[in-house]
């Protein structure tokens, strides 16, 4: 395959995909691009995540959707002030959340060269565009009343107390369920369940809140709530927890 050399700047860029087939695919494809310089190639997206709140910037992220723990969509909803992003994955079904997301290409595998040109082609147009940028608000804001604001995908999005079901920590992330989406927030356990209502809300693991009125039964050391979830309650946490549902 011979070279192509494509006009300058030359853009940054990292891969992010679980599988390494398609890394090593993608890592050929940007050694034989004169505009890209690859700077670093990850197999999990929450790495990707800790390496951009590191500090760390490229001008390019090829990005896959699909991967355990967190989906590249998923990164990309919480990841304050993305690169360009190029989405690579082997179904067409994630297009529309592609637009929402304002990716600068969607690449569907397997893709040839010449297509891998073209997305960069996109990135080189969009590289050169005049961008605005703002400075990121917190993650989280202080709550009016019966509200907490959160930061997704560059937005703030007020969240009802009540329609809050369960939170859970992942890693440098918490997520937190409603019954209609859940939310990748970056922040702790702790500074979080330090904004939520003490009659509302308890800890009942070292990586479970939850809240105590959509409870819908407890059984085999586990809070049943809606959507047949069962939230662990740890042998720690058993005696408040059981002390603190005895009064609602």
């Amino acid at each position: 395959m011979d070279r192509i050399s494509m006009a300058a700047p030359v853009l940054t860029c990292a891969i992010i995909d679980d599988e390494e087939i398609n890394r090593l695919t993608l890592e050929h494809y940007i050694s034989l691009t004169d505009s890209l310089q690859l700077v670093v190639s990850l197999d999990d997206a929450l790495q990707g995540l800790n390496y951009f709140r590191a500090g760390n910037r490229v001008d390019v992220l090829f990005l896959d959707v699909q991967m355990p723990q967190l989906s590249g969509l998923d990164m990309l909803r919480v990841l304050p002030d993305p690169p360009i992003v190029v989405l690579t994955t082997a179904h067409e079904d994630f297009a529309v959340d592609a637009f929402d997301l304002r990716v600068t290409d969607y690449l569907v595998k397997p893709f040839d060269y010449a297509r891998f040109s073209r997305a960069v082609q996109r990135a080189l147009q969009q590289h050169t565009a005049p961008v605005a940028v703002a400075a990121a608000p917190a993650a989280l804001t202080a709550p009016p009343d019966n509200d907490l604001f959160v930061k997704v995908n560059n937005k703030m999005v007020r969240i009802n107390f009540d329609d809050v079901i369960y939170i859970e920590a992942l890693s440098d992330y918490v997520v937190i369920v409603t019954e209609k989406q859940k939310y990748i927030v970056y922040t702790t356990m702790k500074a979080l369940d330090a904004r939520l209502p003490f009659d509302h809300f308890v800890r009942v693991h070292r990586s479970y809140i939850l809240n105590m009125r959509r409870i819908e039964a407890i059984e085999d050391g586990a809070a049943v709530v809606p959507g047949g979830h069962h939230v662990p309650i740890g042998k720690s946490y058993q005696e408040a927890f059981f002390r603190k549902l005895n009064r609602i």
